[in-house]
């Protein structure tokens, strides 16, 4: 890596974590890293990046989203149509080819991000057993810097500890399980209801307090105590909650309760536009939006956060950690459909599913996303995501961006969808429209701070050189859409849109301190109901591409 000194000069620099919008700044580079502008102002850099009349933000980060793991990987076996349908990349000088559709392969999903001006990307749902695989395949996608969140809300240890009330054993294997498979946050998707799947065909759990079964314990315990050890580890994002009830009618009555119950507890509610519906299941005519009820709770309890989960009209796939949800949607649409159980840890299911502009429950699904980005007052705590694929790609951000920063485009939308929800929904009367340096703060700075990245999310002095440049725009889609230049840890790595350089970037992960001692009974728990020896478990630092330890707020 050179450590030549470098600036990118004269851009309209957007920072909001170091106060700057819109100001003409000089950005100095020297390796990985922004650097203070030399004292001496003589000082003649090595080249010069000329960003006049340019926008500079730092690399988007992208904090919920499926591009590894076992579900992925299933889902690209399931759905060869989309590669069918769709062209490749092409293999060039510096790039291998790949495939896309609503699923990517590793090397296009790479590109894919980078070229939109993505530096940082978190998978948000990986059982740790498959943690080793997961690391491969992150050696396998260029470009970004990568982490994931394990899954524990359906974790046989987890669910006894908390029967037991043994919470400095929960704490201990929770802090061993990150550090075993090099994770980056403890992820509840379901908590107790994947279980319950697994034991009975079409089981689930649909009540907070409804016991989970052989363990005597309840949603509302498992969400409250994982969200406690989260904290208490100092985690530096303690708990990402994929709520139960997900994309039922009637479901945001569960929601709010999970909210109530995080009570005083940092916690993250992640795609929670599919967590936000009124009605009932025997008449779909009266599913409706309840995201202004749940938007006053997060707007007064500052300890909250969320990722909206937009959905995009169009076809994609739906993949979960949420087992019985996937054969809710395949018996709803008809649709093939693919469960896989994950021992003693976790589950999924997959199946294809188009949203289409027509129908009611769609175009509330569309309406309620961005009643959600408009109803959050504070943008620190409100994530630009689609819960790719789930909601529609990835490469749908620059789209959203647009509707929210143009309330005529976001009203010519409105205009095309199920007459009841044009009537309905609050979009009508919602005006507010996004400035760049909000676009910033849902894309970038947001997602930096909550999850506890110090060194991304601006471009102060420190942070790494992840910067992306675009051309001013009126049409705001196509500003974002094809950045002019983007920077990845120091290296010119995209120009017009086109991969110019690749990489691989850093695996992100956290080690929080704990006794060692509880390794003793993980030992002899894994020896007992695994079906491999717990030596054969973690997963070893030299496993691990280019990793970095992020601090814990405890100083591990």
């Amino acid at each position: 890596m050179s450590q030549e000194l470098w600036v990118i000069r004269g851009g309209y620099v957007y920072d909001p974590i170091n106060q700057v919008n819109g100001q003409v700044r000089d950005i100095w580079i020297q390796g990985r890293s922004i650097v203070a502008p030399p004292a001496d102002p003589t000082v003649v850099p090595a080249r010069v990046l000329n960003a006049a009349g340019l926008v500079v933000m730092p690399g988007g980060i992208d904090m919920h989203c499926h591009i590894a793991g076992p579900k992925v990987n299933a889902a690209r076996k399931m759905r060869p149509e989309e590669k069918r349908a769709q062209p490749p990349v092409p293999r060039t000088a510096v790039t291998h080819s790949g495939t896309m559709g609503s699923v990517p392969s590793t090397f296009a999903t790479g590109y894919k991000y980078l070229a939109l001006g993505y530096t940082t990307a978190f998978d948000a749902a990986v059982p740790p057993l498959a943690a080793r695989h997961v690391h491969e395949e992150f050696e396998d996608t260029p470009g970004i810097d990568k982490g994931f969140y394990v899954l524990v809300g359906n974790n046989h240890y987890v669910l006894r500890s908390i029967r037991d009330q043994d919470f400095s054993k929960l704490d201990g294997f929770l802090a061993w399980l990150l550090s075993a498979a090099k994770g980056f946050a403890l992820k509840l998707v379901n908590p107790g209801g994947v279980e319950v799947w697994k034991h009975h065909a079409g089981g689930n759990v649909h009540d907070l307090d409804q016991p989970v079964d052989f363990y005597n314990v309840t949603a509302r315990q498992i969400i409250r105590h994982v969200a406690e050890a989260g904290n208490r580890l100092g985690l530096p994002h303690p708990v990402h909650i994929h709520c139960n009830n997900l994309g039922l009618p009637g479901n945001w009555t569960t929601t709010l309760e999970t909210m109530k119950t995080l009570e005083g507890l940092r916690a993250h509610l992640t795609h929670i536009q599919f967590h936000s519906y009124g009605g009932g299941d025997a008449d779909e005519s009266t599913f409706c939006s309840r995201v202004a009820e749940l938007a006053d709770y997060v707007n007064e309890h500052p300890e909250l956060s969320v990722d909206v989960g937009q959905v995009l009209f169009g076809e994609t796939t739906s993949m979960t950690g949420d087992g019985p949800l996937g054969y809710y949607l395949h018996n709803i649409y008809g649709t093939k459909w693919f469960n896989a159980d994950t021992e003693l840890e976790a589950g999924c299911g997959i199946a294809p599913i188009r949203y289409r502009q027509k129908s009611l429950v769609h175009a509330w699904q569309w309406a309620i996303g961005l009643e959600w980005y408009l109803l959050v007052q504070d943008p620190w705590r409100v994530v630009m995501s689609t819960d790719h694929p789930n909601g529609g790609s990835f490469l749908a951000y620059p789209q959203i961006i647009r509707l929210l920063m143009d309330s005529s485009y976001r009203r010519e939308i409105l205009d095309r969808v199920h007459p009841v929800v044009r009537e309905k929904s609050l979009l009508r009367q919602l005006d507010r429209e996004y400035t760049l340096q909000e676009i910033c703060i849902i894309t970038r700075a947001g997602p930096a701070r909550l999850l506890g990245l110090k060194h991304k999310g601006h471009l102060g002095p420190g942070a790494d050189a992840d910067i992306t440049i675009y051309s001013p725009h009126e049409d705001k889609q196509r500003m974002f859409e094809i950045p002019k230049y983007v920077i990845k840890s120091g290296q010119l790595l995209v120009e017009d849109g086109e991969i110019r350089d690749t990489i691989i970037g850093k695996t992100l992960y956290v080690s929080p301190d704990y006794d060692r001692e509880i390794e003793n009974d993980i030992r002899e728990w894994f020896e007992q109901y695994y079906s491999i020896r717990f030596r054969n478990y973690p997963v070893d630092d030299h496993y691990v591409h280019d990793p970095e330890r992020v601090p814990c707020r405890s100083g591990s």
